[in-house]
C-alpha cells in the first residue's frame, strides 16, 4: 500500500500504474499532444451509411478495442444502448468504453459486462442501478473514474486513446457537420463530444435529424468525422432535464441559498465583471435568483458565467446582468434554444472548460463557484461519488476542477439529508481535496477554511453564523447520531483520479 496525499491507502499495483496524488498542481507538467489516426475523405467518397452495424464494420471496430459516447442527452439517451445492443450481437468482446457519463437508462450495460462484451469502463459517474452492480463487483477491472477535465486531459495526453466514438447528434448534414440545437432531439452544447470528436480514430456521427448541406451552425465539422447514420431516434428529450432543475420551496434550501448568496455579495471578488458557476440543484438554482436580486440592487454586471448551463443563467444573459455564458452542456430546453440563437452565449468543449493539460482552461478565469456535496469531513474533503451506504451512485463532474481552479469555491449542502449525516469525521471517498474547499454552507451557517486566513478576516462580520468545520460536524452528530462504519470487501470496484490522472482515492465492493 502506498498512502496519498489526503492519507488515503492506495494498492501498489495501481499506485504503479496510475501515479497517487502528492497535490493539486504536483503531476501538471508539460507533454506532447495525442494525434487521431486519420483517414482521409476524398470527393466522391459518401459518407452516409444504412445502419449502425453498417457503421462498426466500417470503423473496423474488433475486440479490445476502446469505444466513447457523451452524455449530453443524459436520462433520455438511446445512442448507448443501441450502439452496445448491435456490438453484443455482432459477437465483439472485450471492449472498453469510455462514455463522459452514464445514466441509469444504461441499465443494460449491466448485462453486457457479465456477458464479457464490455470489460473496462471509465467514467465520470455511474448512476443508480449500474453504480450499484458496479459496487456489487460485477466487473473483474476497476472502473476509473475521472473527472470531466480530467477525462479531457486523459484523451488529449493519449491516456485515453479512443479507437471509435459514436456520437449522437440532434442534427446532422451527410458530411458529418453536426450540431446540438435543432432537432427533436435538440440538447444544446455539445462539449463533451467534441472531443472526442477530435481525437477518436473514427468518429461516427449518429442523427434523427438529417438537414441539408452544410448543417449550421457547427459544434462538430465535417472534417473530424468518418460517418453518419440516420435512426429513428437518438433521444427522449423530456431525459436531458430530469433530475436535473427544479425550482426548490423548501425551507431548508432557501436558507443554504440565501447564506450562499450573502457569501458571495460579501466577498471581495463581488464587484463589476466578476465571474461565476452555480450548480443545478434547488439550492443552486436558488443561489442564482438570489444574487441576481443583489446585482440588480448593487447594478453590478458579471462578464461571464461558466459551466453545465440552466434557464436561470439564460435569464440572467437575456437580463444583461450577465455579459456572455461559457457552455460546455446544458441542462434544459431553454438553455438549449438560447444557445442557438444568442451570439454571447457560446459553446466550449470540456478541454477548453477545465482539462489542467492545456494552456490555460476557462476555469482558472472563475472567480467563484458553488457546488454541491454528498459528504464533507472535518478535512474539507468533498465526497459526490458515494452514497452513505458506499455505494456508487453519483458523479466526479467538473467538481474537483472548478474548486481548485476558483478563487473562491463554495460547498452548499444541508447538515443532515434524511437521517444521515453530510458533515462526518471521513468521508466514504475523496473527490475533492480539503485544500480545494474555501467556505462551506448550510442551513445553520458557514465555515471558512482555516488556510483561508485572508477570508476568515474578510467576512469577521458578514451577517451569517461562523461555526468550524467541526462544530458542524458534531450538531450533525447531535442530531441523527454518529454512523455506523460501513462494511467493505476486499475488491476495488473503482480507482478515483484526481483531475491530474493520479489516484486520489479507491472505491471497494460492498458486502
Amino acid at each position: 500500500m502506498v498512502v496519498n496525499k489526503v492519507g488515503r491507502e492506495i494498492p501498489s499495483e495501481l499506485a504503479n500504474t496510475h501515479g497517487v496524488f502528492e497535490g493539486e498542481t504536483t503531476n501538471i507538467k508539460n507533454f506532447n499532444r495525442t494525434q487521431a489516426n486519420v483517414t482521409p475523405v476524398t470527393p466522391g467518397n459518401k459518407k452516409l451509411l444504412s445502419s449502425i452495424r453498417e457503421a462498426i464494420e466500417k470503423t473496423g471496430l474488433k475486440d479490445g478495442m476502446t469505444i466513447s459516447f457523451h452524455h449530453h442527452l443524459r436520462e433520455g439517451d438511446f445512442v448507448l444502448n443501441m450502439v452496445m445492443e448491435e456490438i453484443a450481437a455482432m459477437g465483439i468482446k472485450n471492449i472498453s468504453i469510455a462514455p463522459s457519463s452514464i445514466s441509469n437508462i444504461h441499465e443494460p450495460l449491466i448485462e453486457h459486462i457479465k456477458n464479457g462484451v464490455v470489460t473496462n469502463i471509465t467514467s465520470s459517474g455511474l448512476r443508480d442501478k449500474v453504480g450499484a452492480a458496479i459496487s456489487e463487483g460485477i466487473m473483474e477491472n476497476p472502473v476509473t473514474i475521472r473527472s470531466h477535465g480530467g477525462r479531457a486531459g486523459a484523451i488529449v495526453t493519449g491516456k485515453i486513446h479512443i479507437d471509435v466514438a459514436f456520437l449522437g447528434a440532434p442534427s446532422s448534414d451527410e458530411y458529418g457537420n453536426a450540431n446540438g440545437t435543432s432537432g427533436s432531439a435538440a440538447c444544446g452544447s455539445l462539449g463533451y463530444a467534441k472531443v472526442d470528436a477530435e481525437y477518436a480514430d473514427k468518429v461516427v456521427v449518429i442523427t434523427d435529424n438529417l438537414k441539408p448541406y452544410p448543417n449550421t451552425p457547427i459544434s462538430i465539422p465535417q472534417k473530424n468525422v468518418d460517418y453518419v447514420v440516420v435512426v429513428d431516434q437518438i433521444g427522449d428529450p423530456t431525459g436531458i432535464a430530469k433530475g436535473a432543475t427544479r425550482f426548490t420551496k423548501n425551507p431548508k434550501e432557501l436558507l443554504i441559498a440565501e447564506y450562499a448568496a450573502k457569501v458571495i455579495t460579501s466577498s471581495p471578488y463581488y464587484k463589476e465583471g466578476f465571474s461565476f458557476q452555480t450548480g443545478t440543484g434547488g439550492a443552486s438554482l436558488a443561489v442564482t435568483r438570489f444574487l441576481r436580486e443583489q446585482m440588480i440592487k448593487d447594478n453590478i454586471k458579471a462578464s461571464f458565467a461558466l459551466g453545465g448551463i440552466t434557464n436561470a443563467m439564460v435569464e440572467l444573459l437575456e437580463e444583461g446582468l450577465v455579459d456572455k455564458i461559457l457552455d460546455v452542456q446544458d441542462f434544459d430546453q431553454p438553455s438549449g434554444q438560447s444557445l442557438g440563437r444568442n451570439a454571447n452565449h457560446y459553446e466550449i468543449d470540456a478541454d477548453l472548460y477545465a482539462s489542467p493539460f492545456n494552456k490555460g482552461a476557462v476555469i482558472n478565469m472563475l472567480d467563484v463557484c458553488i457546488l454541491s456535496a454528498l459528504e464533507v469531513d472535518t478535512d474539507y474533503n468533498v465526497n459526490v461519488l458515494t452514497g452513505s451506504d458506499g455505494v456508487i451512485r453519483g458523479a466526479s463532474g467538473g467538481h474537483s476542477d472548478t474548486a481548485f481552479a476558483s478563487k473562491m469555491s463554495m460547498v452548499i449542502s444541508p447538515l443532515i439529508r434524511g437521517r444521515i449525516p453530510t458533515f462526518v469525521e471521513k468521508v466514504n471517498t475523496i473527490i475533492t481535496p480539503g485544500t480545494s474547499v474555501d467556505v462551506v454552507v448550510t442551513e445553520v451557517g458557514i465555515a471558512i477554511n482555516p488556510n483561508r486566513s485572508d477570508l476568515i478576516e474578510y467576512f469577521k462580520d458578514i451577517k451569517v453564523p461562523i461555526f468550524t468545520i467541526e462544530e458542524l460536524k458534531e450538531k450533525a452528530y447531535s442530531v441523527v447520531g454518529t454512523p455506523d462504519p460501513i462494511e467493505y470487501g476486499d475488491k476495488v470496484v473503482a480507482v478515483v483520479e484526481y483531475r491530474d490522472g493520479t489516484v486520489i482515492d479507491t472505491v471497494r465492493n460492498v458486502k
